[in-house]
């Protein structure tokens, strides 16, 4: 596994990062054909700025940057501490992404055992997260992280 090295991010790394949060969140949305393509980025901003109205300050959220030993940064975190269903000492993983560059070196399996750590070691004994059915680079990592499915959700096209 990869060495990384998780801080909590700046101010500057926050502003950055709403904007590329947003946008991958809508694009995935679109992609998962519940968002219209001409409402998608607002919508996402929406949802992002309701669950950080604080921003970094946000009580009850982690927004953490990993880097290598060097500095590079590789990758970020959003650890919810409290579950959003409310699941009993159970953190909730909202975004993870490891920086284009650096994909498929193992930064992916080094974040989310950063991400398992911090909820541990703020007292939390399960981590949850969502994972769009499409994605399955991340959906083979999070099984082979031990990740087992606790709901799903089907769709099929009807014409």
């Amino acid at each position: 596994m990869q060495e990384i090295v998780v801080r909590r991010m700046t101010d500057a790394e926050f502003g950055e990062w709403q904007d590329v949060l947003a946008r991958a969140y809508a694009e995935d949305q679109v992609l998962s054909g519940n968002w219209a393509p001409d409402e998608a980025l607002g919508r996402a901003r929406e949802s992002n700025a309701a669950l950080l109205p604080q921003g970094l300050e946000t009580g009850g959220m982690l927004l953490l940057v990993a880097t290598r030993p060097d500095g590079e940064p590789v990758g970020r975190l959003w650890l919810g501490l409290e579950h959003p269903k409310g699941t009993a000492g159970c953190a909730f993983l909202y975004d993870i992404e490891v920086e284009e560059p650096h994909r498929g070196q193992g930064y992916g399996r080094a974040l989310l055992t950063a991400a398992e750590d911090a909820a541990r070691s703020h007292g939390r004994s399960a981590l949850e997260l969502n994972v769009f059915g499409g994605n399955a680079t991340a959906i083979a990592l999070y099984a082979s992280a031990g990740y087992v499915v606790v709901q799903q959700q089907m769709r099929t096209a009807l014409t």
